[in-house]
């Protein structure tokens, strides 16, 4: 019997909120479609046990509208990076909102799922405050991964199946 030590990269997660999670899910396909990365927008980081659209748009459930990534970690796709695009995709010194979409479910928050992920986490928050918002503080939340909430099924890949939909115009790629 062939036995090999040889084992295939685990698959990981990383979890976003910056704004509508249609364009943040969109920003993510475009940039690393190479990489075969699977995503999912829902709803996390708050207080009600069913979540629904309707419901996280009232604004007091204290869920993100969220993106959750799973991806095989290479030199091409990894958390740093991933932690780096977020930053370079939406404007992280807005307090609960993103362009004309405002609200708490609207703020933009890192969900790490590990101790090493909260670290790499910080320490890419720091590094892109000094080096890009020397003027304006970055407001992201950085908090634990908490029970996630697939959204609604009309929602996932919205702007695939509605190319014309609504974007947030705060979502576009900076420095």
């Amino acid at each position: 019997m062939f036995s090999s030590s040889i084992t295939a990269p685990k698959a990981e997660k990383a979890t976003f909120a910056a704004g509508c999670f249609w364009g943040v899910e969109k920003a993510f396909q475009k940039h690393f479609k190479s990489e075969k990365i699977t995503t999912r927008v829902g709803y996390t980081g708050g207080i009600d046990s069913f979540p629904t659209y309707k419901k996280v748009c009232l604004g007091n459930t204290e869920h993100a509208e969220a993106l959750q990534i799973e991806y095989i970690p290479s030199e091409k796709i990894n958390y740093p990076l991933l932690v780096e695009f977020f930053y370079r995709m939406h404007d992280p010194t807005t307090l609960n909102y993103q362009g004309p979409d405002r609200g708490t479910q609207y703020r933009s928050a890192i969900f790490y799922h590990s101790p090493e992920q909260k670290e790499i986490a910080e320490r890419v928050t720091a590094d892109i405050q000094s080096k890009h918002y020397q003027k304006k503080k970055i407001v992201t939340q950085i908090a634990p991964a908490a029970t996630w909430y697939d959204a609604e099924e009309y929602h996932q890949k919205y702007l695939d199946r509605n190319p014309f939909g609504y974007e947030c115009p705060s979502h576009f790629l900076r420095w």
